[in-house]
């Protein structure tokens, strides 16, 4: 199957890019406003923090997730992925990452259903700490993407 986008493969990797800078803002985001919707947890704001994290949730960060899958997928085939091809180790480590970066995602998608209920079982200290996240993990994925270490 290697090769198999053609002249499409700059397309697809060009939308897979532009997906991963939606779904990023988008976990760049969400983690701020669990912050501020458990600072506000017993006020009447805390409905409004719900109602903007349904939101981002529902037109940014699950559609952008499952774009970068699919796409992303679709260029790892491309490139040899379920075919053994040698030298794409670099791929195997950005994929484990992309998996616990889904984890991560899923995590503060029921954090936020938690906070919704009243629940704030995390410290907000710990919370502001997890916040950093997906920075760390988007700088060693552009890395293995870019460098290709292995």
């Amino acid at each position: 199957m290697i090769g198999w986008l053609g002249n499409a493969y700059l397309w697809v990797k060009a939308f897979h890019v532009i997906f991963v800078v939606f779904w990023m803002a988008g976990l760049f985001l969400f983690p701020r406003y669990l912050i501020h919707h458990q600072e506000a947890l017993g006020t009447p704001e805390a409905a409004a923090w719900a109602k903007r994290e349904a939101l981002l949730k529902r037109m940014i960060l699950t559609p952008s997730m499952l774009i970068v899958w699919a796409l992303g997928l679709a260029l790892s085939a491309n490139i040899g992925l379920f075919d053994g091809q040698p030298g794409i180790g670099w791929l195997h480590a950005k994929l484990l990452l992309v998996v616990l970066l889904s984890g991560y995602h899923g995590w503060a998608v029921g954090y936020a259903r938690k906070l919704a209920r009243g629940e704030a079982p995390i410290a907000t200290r710990t919370l502001r700490f997890l916040n950093e996240v997906p920075a760390l993990a988007l700088v060693v994925i552009v890395i293995l993407a870019e460098v290709k270490p292995f």
